[in-house]
């Protein structure tokens, strides 16, 4: 019978150490495999840390969005060698303070993805997309509610941040003089394919009838000179000048800039509006029956008829008075002129 305490387990000290590339009997870490976490596993840790910051609720849009899986929060993770970019998608519980909440979220959901993963945050953009709105009576166990500590109001009047670059909007533009030619020439061209069309089919002895091309072909080849070619001559002429000069003429600005803080401006008012604002102060004043307002690039007439015993001077000097402050707020000052009638 074999001896109990006898082993085949190798506890000899005669037996000999297992072999491996190092000689040390541990396998180099190199020479153990790679850790890969998948771009699901990072959305689902970003996820779940922004809902354990105090004011991230859940949210579902419901309907087809909730078939799909969109529920909020969600995240959309770019990953790299040993970076990753986030996209957080959330929904926060009114009210809140946006400033301070999202911050909030961009430093939990940092820490817990590098803690988890140990990848670096290249890219973390925090976006509120919903608000939940908490009925009466009903609380969530779960979600504490949002308490700011005196850091992150320090923080947001002390950190300092980075100047955004104003980038100068398009003014508002008139539609292209040459939009009414481009809708004839295109109406040309499609009524050009129909008649090729045409005269393929009855090439091909699909459709029976008589060509129209080759048949104006040949009237044109056999065409000699008339008195009537002149004036046709003519306006062909006079109507390609003006079809060139329209489709170079700039497009005309519709509205007006307002002086704004900024230096670019990022308000406009188109001249009508400007126009009825001139108006109805001016007839607001006494004394004036009727008042009416041209503005154009350079000058804003203001026309108004007033009653008889209205002295002339002093109703021009209030109606200036009115008007002018409204005129002030253009960036392009333009003329004020008053004209009476009785």
């Amino acid at each position: 019978m074999a001896d109990p305490t006898a082993s085949d387990v190798g506890t000899s000290d005669d037996a000999a150490p297992a072999e491996t590339g190092s000689g040390t009997g541990v396998v180099p870490p190199g020479e153990r495999g790679s850790l890969v976490v998948k771009d699901r596993a990072i959305e689902r840790i970003a996820a779940a840390a922004a809902l354990g910051v105090p004011g991230v609720v859940r949210h579902s849009g419901g309907g087809i969005l909730r078939l799909t899986g969109r529920d909020l929060p969600r995240a959309d993770v770019t990953t790299g060698a040993t970076a990753v970019a986030v996209n957080l998608y959330i929904a926060a519980e009114w009210p809140y303070d946006a400033a301070m909440l999202t911050r909030r979220v961009h430093d939990a959901v940092e820490r817990q993805l590098h803690d988890l993963t140990g990848m670096r945050i290249s890219e973390l953009n925090v976006l509120i997309v919903a608000t939940a709105l908490v009925e009466d009576g009903e609380t969530d166990e779960a979600q504490p509610p949002v308490e700011y500590l005196e850091s992150d109001i320090v923080a947001a009047r002390t950190t300092p941040h980075p100047d955004i670059p104003t980038v100068a909007p398009l003014p508002p533009l008139a539609p292209p003089a040459a939009a009414p030619a481009a809708a004839i020439v295109a109406i040309a061209a499609l009524a050009l394919s129909f008649v090729a069309a045409r005269e393929l089919l009855i090439v091909n002895g699909t459709y029976g009838g008589a060509p129209w091309l080759r048949n104006s072909f040949e009237w044109f080849g056999r065409l000699h000179w008339h008195t009537w070619l002149a004036p046709i001559a003519a306006v062909c002429l006079v109507l390609g000048i003006v079809l060139i000069v329209v489709s170079l003429k700039p497009r005309r600005r519709t509205h007006v800039p307002l002086q704004v803080a900024g230096p670019v401006p990022t308000v406009w008012m188109r001249r009508t509006d400007v126009a009825r604002m001139c108006s109805a102060h001016a007839s607001a004043l006494t004394g004036v029956r009727t008042a009416r307002t041209v503005v154009d690039r350079r000058r804003a007439v203001v026309r108004i008829s007033i009653e008889d015993e209205t002295p002339v001077d002093e109703i021009t000097a209030s109606v200036r008075g009115a008007v002018a402050p409204n005129l002030a707020a253009l960036a392009d000052p333009v003329e004020l002129v008053v004209e009476v009638a009785r």
